[in-house]
């Protein structure tokens, strides 16, 4: 099972908000602080702005689930800081007004959300981590199998707890609702 395409693509485009704000802010004039290619700027805000309102609006309306007790957990909330590499190209002489340059973004870009496509990291996205959600190594037991995954969450868990998750892909979910083995004990 792999995460459709459309979606993926949303998620991986998101994940570079910060990336497009610092090209945008790079772009503008220094005397006028209007910017100096206002259509691609645009463009390049749109895309982004509208992929981070598509990714938190769907990860705010999963409500379905199947319910699966926590067995071992680990937090991988800091892999999501791994998408970092593209950032240091903010940091060399950038003209959005260059074809060949966007077009080496492009290129660069596109070798990157497929490398995550097919590695099923695309969802190792800092727009969620700024949303609050955080990324699990978690091992559950899904009725009377015991299931590796990672887990998505914005709900606080720990070991023995209770979660109601979503599958997304092979080996990964999303949380939720979330209940403590306390609450679930009547305690």
């Amino acid at each position: 099972m792999k995460i459709k395409f459309i979606p993926a693509l949303l998620m991986f485009v998101s994940s570079y908000f910060p990336l497009a704000l610092i090209f945008i802010i790079k772009d503008l004039d220094d005397t006028t602080f209007f910017p100096m290619h206002p259509i691609t700027e645009s463009i390049v805000a749109t895309a982004v702005l509208l992929a981070c309102a598509v990714v938190l609006v769907a990860a705010h309306t999963i409500e379905s689930g199947v319910p699966v007790k926590v067995t071992k957990v680990s937090n991988k909330s800091g892999d999501m800081f791994t998408y970092t590499i593209p950032y240091m190209i903010s940091f060399f002489n950038f003209n959005l007004g260059d074809w060949k340059t966007l077009l080496s973004l492009l290129v660069f870009m596109s070798l990157m959300f497929a490398l995550a496509y097919r590695t099923q990291n695309v969802f190792i996205n800092p727009v969620l981590a700024l949303a609050g959600y955080g990324l699990y190594d978690c091992q559950f037991k899904d009725g009377g199998r015991e299931v590796q995954g990672l887990l998505i969450s914005k709900h606080e868990f720990q070991l023995g707890d209770t979660c109601v998750v979503e599958r997304l892909s092979n080996y990964l979910y999303f949380v939720s609702n979330a209940q403590s083995k306390e609450k679930n004990n009547g305690g």
